[in-house]
């Protein structure tokens, strides 16, 4: 889709009800929901991080959305995964929408002034990493070129709303996780990548949304 009508309609979705959690369970693992149940039953202390889902026009004025590949950290269970630019809330953050803004460019180099939040999506827990975080859609209006971190990003993912938007690119993959072997999880497949886990959960609600506007 062209940027110019896509900046036009997706401000429409601020006033639309979030689908929440039904969207959240159409690309959860069968483990997945059962870790969900379990940590409802307890409570806990979390830490808290919030990302940004980043809307932009590339070079021809076509809508795409960034994702990235993290680095490979020994100690980061989401290490070499693909996911939102973000990060964990600092004590300098105003807000969780500030956290989004400040990771964001951190990871990515795009100032926050030159970033319009649209709105504020639901909240989703991690198990594995016990983070509780909090996506934010936002547009970039500039073409300008991205500046990734080193030390975070191995590589931009830059998908074409197009793809993001076709149902083809939704299916079921065998994966081996550290719970299980070969258990089917539901996944986007977006620029050659399987896209699944809590990052799948937040892109199903971003969707959802999308499809109402446009």
């Amino acid at each position: 889709m062209n940027f110019d009508d896509f900046s036009i309609r997706i401000p429409k979705i601020k006033n639309l009800p979030l689908p929440g959690e039904a969207s959240h369970l159409k690309m959860a693992p069968q483990f997945r929901l059962e870790e969900l149940q379990t940590a409802r039953q307890k409570p806990k202390l979390t830490k808290k991080a919030a990302v940004m889902a980043l809307f932009y026009p590339d070079e021809v004025n076509l809508t795409r959305l960034l994702l990235i590949l993290r680095k490979s950290h020994p100690k980061d269970v989401h290490s070499n995964q693909i996911g939102f630019p973000g990060g964990q809330v600092e004590a300098e953050d105003a807000n969780m929408m500030a956290t989004a803004l400040r990771e964001t460019h951190e990871e990515v180099g795009v100032e926050p002034e030159n970033i319009k939040v649209i709105k504020s999506l639901t909240e989703i827990y991690i198990p594995p990493s016990n983070f509780n975080v909090h996506p934010f859609v936002g547009v970039y209006n500039r073409a300008k070129p991205f500046l990734p971190q080193e030390t975070e990003v191995e590589e931009l993912v830059e998908v074409p709303l197009l793809d993001f938007m076709d149902e083809s690119n939704i299916f079921i993959q065998e994966m081996t996780t550290s719970y299980a072997s070969n258990v089917p999880v539901p996944a986007f497949k977006l620029n050659g990548y399987t896209v699944w886990g809590a990052t799948g959960m937040m892109l199903s609600e971003i969707k959802t949304l999308l499809q109402q506007v446009l």
